[in-house]
């Protein structure tokens, strides 16, 4: 098998011939590796390296078309003929001490040829110098096609920027809740974090744009008999959140614009359904009166929130659902499973259409990766390590592809743009964020950069995209939480570009606030997609020199309009320049006799007042 791989890759490196010398009883003599390597030049070796050295720089080519490359490479004799090159039986390589190959360019140029030794040992094959080694293989024409491994992006370059203190939201006391959820959530309004609390369960809610110190006493909403295990706003409504507790119950609560003056206990909508406590919770992504929530009763609820009531119930998980995600226009929805399988269900009917059975991997996480038809799972491997997974959303037969991360322990979370088909991995526990650009050819997944950080992360909470902040180049905004600092971070990745102008190759169309369907017209069975809008509007030219326009730039001085004050070209804009003052005087005139007369009055009023 091993000699099948050393085949394989001289035949990629396109090779014509190989000649490798006879090896002498001399040179059946073993010598140790470290040997081999670390044994210094004898004087003839350097000699000839010295000779080799003087006719590359005079420019002197050998006559002989094959050139051989490599320190202490034997000379040519009559005991050590050249032959063909015949490969070992599999595994009978204890006589061979290394592999000498020279590489040579097309055009045949001793200037852009390469030396790349190699060094087999327990079948491998090492980089490493060769000096002074007893038996070679003479590679004497090769020809190399160099393939980048790099795809042509622009999003290569996307940087994380960590926000700076002044844009934190210190002094929050983040739960200490250990499920794994993210327990933040975010809009362009507000910032909603689970939090510690006795006596049951609460979270805050912040307006967005007031980082800083929040003050201890804060109004919560408090209105949970259990710990809060899951928290999301509604994608059509800044003000409405849902949250989900260990008391069985999901709540839709409504935040004033203005935030909260005062703990929030009464909830809008109080749903009651599941027998053992909810955990996660999911909106619909089309059709704002659709909410699903999946509990520890192992079934999945779906809520008509017009009326208030279930309206259906998927119970085909044996064991309790990890995650939920849906396809874009919210007419499929995956499901990983404590049982180790990775479901596509018809959320109406509760059907399972698709179904993998990882048995030598836990799923902990999935999501659809937009409108390519693919499937993305995180989770351990049998060696205990944090992996990924693509699969095809039509076929769970077999991964795609599958790619391990590291050997941490903690939860990866995942993280789709589909906007800009980037991928994000963030580990629970580890401050590192890797993102990926997908693509439906190979490479399926391209990495591309990784921000780190020192502080570890619990949660994470992502910004919608009409939340971006378009003229800084801000692709996605996650918001951190620290636990250990009582700390929520706010993490941009943005994509460098010089131009100050809108760009709308990383910023299409993009999901807005508008939901396209009702619930009766999605339970009736119709499928549509989110309905879009374009972030332009939304974009502000920046002013790199914070710079702030002087009186003389301003339209207007003390409620004047400049703009009609022009000088005069003509003698009839004079006249009429004169004429329009002229009644604006008459004007002011009349205004103060007016207040003249109502000053006096009530100094009158005034004097009586005092005399009574």
């Amino acid at each position: 098998m091993f000699w099948m791989k050393v085949t394989q890759f001289l035949q990629s490196s396109s090779i014509i011939n190989l000649t490798f010398p006879k090896r002498s009883s001399q040179q059946e003599q073993t010598v140790g590796s470290n040997h081999v390597l670390n044994r210094s030049r004898t004087t003839s070796e350097k000699e000839e390296l010295t000779a080799a050295s003087r006719r590359r720089k005079t420019g002197r080519q050998s006559s002989n078309s094959e050139r051989e490359f490599g320190a202490g490479n034997p000379p040519r004799t009559s005991e050590s003929p050249r032959g063909p090159m015949e490969m070992p039986k599999d595994g009978d390589c204890s006589s061979w001490r290394g592999l000498s190959i020279s590489f040579g360019t097309p055009n045949d140029n001793p200037e852009m040829a390469g030396f790349f030794p190699l060094l087999v040992q327990q079948q491998k094959i090492i980089l490493g110098s060769l000096g002074g080694q007893k038996e070679q293989i003479f590679m004497t024409k090769v020809k190399m096609s160099w393939h980048s491994t790099y795809r042509s992006s622009k999003f290569r370059h996307v940087y994380g920027k960590a926000g700076s203190r002044e844009q934190c939201y210190e002094g929050i006391p983040i739960t200490h809740s250990v499920h794994d959820n993210h327990f933040c959530a975010v809009n362009p309004k507000f910032l909603a974090v689970v939090t510690e609390s006795a006596g049951g369960g609460a979270f805050l809610v912040i307006p967005l744009h007031k980082p800083g110190r929040i003050d201890p006493h804060y109004p919560k909403v408090c209105g949970h008999q259990g710990s809060v295990m899951d928290i999301k706003w509604s994608p059509f409504m800044d003000n409405i959140i849902a949250s989900s507790s260990e008391d069985c119950t999901v709540r839709i609560w409504q935040i004033p614009d203005s935030g909260l003056r005062r703990n929030m206990t009464e909830a809008l909508m109080i749903l009651i359904g599941h027998s053992r406590r909810a955990g996660l919770i999911e909106w619909h992504p089309t059709c704002s009166g659709i909410l699903f929530s999946a509990g520890y009763d192992c079934k999945i609820l779906i809520w008509n929130l017009e009326e208030g009531v279930a309206v259906k119930m998927i119970d085909s998980h044996p064991d309790v659902v990890l995650c939920m995600s849906f396809n874009t226009d919210g007419s499929l929805l995956a499901t990983s499973c404590k049982d180790k399988k990775l479901r596509i269900i018809d959320p109406r009917s509760g059907k399972v259409l698709q179904e993998a059975d990882c048995k030598s991997t836990r799923v902990n996480r999935v999501v659809f990766l937009g409108n390519l038809k693919r499937v993305l799972t995180t989770g351990v491997s049998r060696w205990n390590t944090r992996q990924i997974a693509l699969w095809d959303q039509e076929d769970l037969s077999a991964p795609i592809t599958e790619e391990e991360i590291d050997g941490l322990s903690g939860v990866l979370f995942p993280f789709y743009d589909a906007d800009t088909h980037m991928l994000y991995l963030a580990g629970k526990g580890d401050g590192n964020i890797r993102y990926y650009e997908v693509s439906p050819e190979k490479p399926f997944l391209q990495f591309l950069m990784e921000f780190r950080s020192l502080a570890p992360q619990k949660g994470l909470g992502v910004m919608p995209k009409r939340g971006m902040d378009v003229s800084e180049c801000e692709i996605f905004r996650f918001y951190k939480l620290v636990t250990l600092k009582s700390l929520v971070e706010p993490i941009s990745m943005i994509v460098p570009r010089r131009s100050e102008t809108y760009q709308e190759d990383i910023f299409p169309m993009t999901a807005g606030t508008e939901s396209s369907l009702s619930a009766a017209e999605w339970l009736s069975g119709i499928d549509r997609g989110p309905l879009l809008i374009s972030l332009k509007e939304a974009y502000k030219r920046p002013n790199p020199a914070g710079l702030k326009a002087s009186k003389r730039d301003r339209r207007t001085v003390k409620g004047i309009d400049l703009l009609e004050n022009i000088s005069p070209n003509t003698d009839k804009e004079l006249l009429k320049m004169v004429y329009r003052q002229q009644d604006e005087i008459r004007k002011l005139k009349d205004e103060l006799r007016e207040k003249d007369e109502r000053i006096r009055h009530l100094e009158l009023e005034l004097k009586n007042l005092r005399n009574t």
